[in-house]
């Protein structure tokens, strides 16, 4: 079992596969030149089941796939099905544009896949274009499809920005309660690989926009979750949306400039570059690369170990900090 300085006990792995991406999203990497590399670049999958092999053997329980873009890497079915071998009660999930899912849907699940998260920032072609540099919304629309009719289970993503998408928060709402989804908003986390000028919405003035429409309360805490969750009653979307759900909807808010954000913290992350990042805004990190390489199961857990000892108590997200962190490498 791996538990940190404080108590909390890391079970979960967030896992980088590659810093290359088909979008150049304003809050993460737009400047970023589109050939930054190509898969001979990233470190190998077969590498990295070293360290998972490693992760699962010490008590790790969830594992997210991460990019990037996961799935520009040709072989990451083969790579999640060899996973499930490994362990074929992980929980193992994965993040993505959606851009190429349509067509990989059915083969991630069949590999084991139990769950996607996926980015949808708006639901309209130009504010995609405008917030990703790509024409992209109608291949997400499919992936997201793809991946419902296959089973997987969905969490949509927005991260709402200063007039650029946040009159599309209900939007978004709405089309993720029509599709039975949970949707989660993410609040905009200050880098400097971000387009300058670039503001994000804070929890309070996401939840004044839906509250426009729909009365909320307050659901829960995710125990072992980034997320605070918020229901909207199941009477009020029959009423106003003209939905029938057997249940309160619930949606999420992952707020890290909260206190409260970091308090069960459950992941460190293992970023494109072979390194144990132990918290997302802090700068220190683990160098694992060669271990993976050779396979060196040894190396592999103390390194593991030192990245543990190391977390930090909480992150140091404000309005006057910027985190260094580019995320297209440790995957958000």
């Amino acid at each position: 079992m791996l538990v940190d300085s404080f108590g909390r006990t890391i079970d979960y792995m967030r896992i980088s596969v590659t810093e290359r991406c088909n979008f150049r999203c304003a809050y993460c990497m737009p400047n970023t030149p589109m050939d930054i590399g190509d898969e001979s670049q990233d470190v190998p999958l077969d590498s990295v089941l070293n360290f998972i092999k490693v992760a699962i053997s010490e008590g790790v329980k969830k594992i997210r796939i991460t990019g990037g873009e996961p799935l520009l890497r040709s072989k990451i079915v083969e790579f999640i099905a060899n996973i499930c071998k490994i362990a074929p009660e992980i929980d193992i999930a994965l993040t993505t544009n959606a851009f190429l899912l349509a067509p990989l849907a059915q083969n991630l699940k069949d590999a084991g896949l139990k769950r996607i998260n996926i980015s949808l920032d708006s639901l309209r072609r130009d504010n995609i274009k405008c917030i990703s540099k790509r024409d992209g919304l109608d291949k997400i629309l499919l992936g997201i499809q793809a991946a419902h009719k296959v089973g997987l289970k969905i969490k949509l993503n927005m991260v709402p920005l200063r007039g650029i998408n946040e009159y599309e928060i209900v939007e978004i709402l709405e089309y993720a309660i029509r599709l039975d989804v949970m949707v989660r908003y993410i609040e905009f986390m200050e880098n400097t690989y971000a387009k300058s000028g670039i503001v994000g919405l804070k929890l309070p003035e996401i939840l004044e926009h839906i509250r426009k429409k729909y009365p909320i309360s307050l659901f829960e805490k995710e125990i072992f979750g980034p997320a605070t969750l918020f229901k909207i009653p199941k009477q009020s979307l029959k009423e106003k949306l003209d939905c029938i759900l057997e249940r309160d909807y619930v949606f999420g808010v992952i707020a890290p400039h909260n206190d409260d954000f970091c308090k069960t913290c459950n992941r460190i992350r293992l970023s494109s570059e072979g390194k144990l990042i132990p918290c997302l805004y802090h700068e220190n990190a683990i160098d694992i690369k060669e271990a993976m390489l050779q396979g060196n199961t040894q190396e592999i857990l103390e390194r593991l170990k030192l990245c543990i000892q190391t977390k930090p108590e909480k992150n140091d997200w404000n309005e006057d900090s910027i985190s260094k962190r580019a995320f297209y490498q440790t995957g958000g």
